[in-house]
């Protein structure tokens, strides 16, 4: 049956609708700077240079064709072999970069190779003015905070660096702090420092802050953990007067910290994981070989099922009375049935019942 013209209509309504709230977001997520548009081809352009780096006209008589046509290694055959597979057919901004560019790169090959060998350097920076050197960033390619040779110090990022965005600023890699990423976070400590250098490696785990590498060398102890003579040592919360843990659970010691687990089911308390370490055992479940194990009530001297010509079954903690199949229930007996319907149906009363009927 098809649906009313107006369901349709609202069902177009809404994918349109769906289609227009998305279309930004996904535009956006495709977009990619000059910059990056153009490091691309560029590092396209030297793997092509790398692909074809041992090949030549592949003629019969190779000395006769670098004579009369030149050198491979130089010519415009290899230039078109890589400029050949620098774009996808689909990567529309690569081709259309490339068709924008296409003379200023056969400039650089036939004429300014040997003079400006970074092809980068030449053609983001210099020619099209989409790129910075490494080190450097903005409109202007500025040097980063700490200078373009090891900026941030070596220890974190300069924003915008290599491209004409960002501010220079430090984005500090882990464990470094300050403008110039030269100072260490709490839980570090400056194992290194020189005019040049600042190196910060991680405290011990015991310690917030520090001087040095081990537990002896904190300033401050970590938060479980607590300073006993002239060490930070874990503090041991399982052991304290008062557990943390539920009654239903048994406590574990971590560095710096606990966990609390459930203890096992056949436990009415507990010290530790698994049936052995129970405090008492829950009903149905007695101590047996040091653990709390099933009681087969079944089997003990005193029947549990009261009823005549009933079967008992044990299961884990309890055990079931049922009467055997064909016999009826009635409240204080199972009731065999009469002797020729026994022999019709062929029914044995001592049968076990099927499992669902446990």
């Amino acid at each position: 049956m098809r649906p009313p013209p107006s369901a349709v209509l609202c069902l177009l309504l809404l994918l349109l609708l769906l289609l227009l709230v998305l279309r930004p977001a996904l535009g956006t997520a495709r977009k990619t700077t000059p910059c990056q548009r153009c490091r691309t081809l560029v590092d396209k352009f030297k793997q092509g240079m790398a692909n074809t780096a041992k090949k030549n006209f592949g003629g019969g008589n190779t000395a006769w064709e670098e004579k009369t046509l030149s050198k491979y290694e130089f010519s415009e055959i290899r230039l078109l072999e890589i400029m050949e597979g620098l774009c996808e057919s689909s990567d529309f901004e690569c081709n259309q970069l490339l068709e924008q560019q296409e003379e200023h790169l056969e400039g650089w090959w036939l004429q300014l190779k040997k003079e400006h060998p970074d092809l980068f350097e030449w053609f983001c920076v210099q020619t099209l003015e989409v790129c910075c050197s490494p080190g450097t960033y903005g409109p202007d390619c500025r040097a980063c905070q700490g200078g373009s040779e090891r900026p941030c110090s070596g220890n974190g990022h300069c924003n915008g660096d290599g491209s004409r965005q960002g501010d220079g600023s430090c984005q500090c890699h882990t464990g470094y702090k300050g403008t110039l990423c030269t100072d260490c976070i709490d839980g570090y400590f400056q194992s290194l420092k020189t005019e040049t250098h600042s190196t910060c490696t991680a405290c011990d785990e015991s310690c917030r802050t520090c001087l040095g590498p081990t537990n002896r060398d904190c300033s401050n102890c970590e938060a479980g953990w607590v300073r006993i003579k002239d060490a930070c040592v874990d503090v041991d919360e399982c052991a304290a007067d008062a557990p943390p843990c539920s009654d239903t659970q048994y406590c574990e010691n971590v560095a710096g910290s606990y966990t609390c687990e459930e203890c096992d089911s056949t436990c009415v308390g507990c010290t530790g994981k698994g049936p052995a370490k129970c405090k008492e055992c829950v009903p149905g479940y007695t101590e047996e070989s040091g653990q709390c194990a099933d009681i087969d009530e079944c089997s003990l001297a005193e029947q549990p099922c009261a009823r005549k010509n009933e079967n008992c079954y044990n299961t884990p903690g309890s055990f079931v009375c049922v009467c055997p199949d064909g016999f009826e229930e009635t409240e204080d007996s199972c009731v065999p049935p009469a002797e020729g319907e026994t022999e019709a149906t062929g029914d044995n009363p001592t049968q076990s019942p099927y499992r669902e009927d446990l």
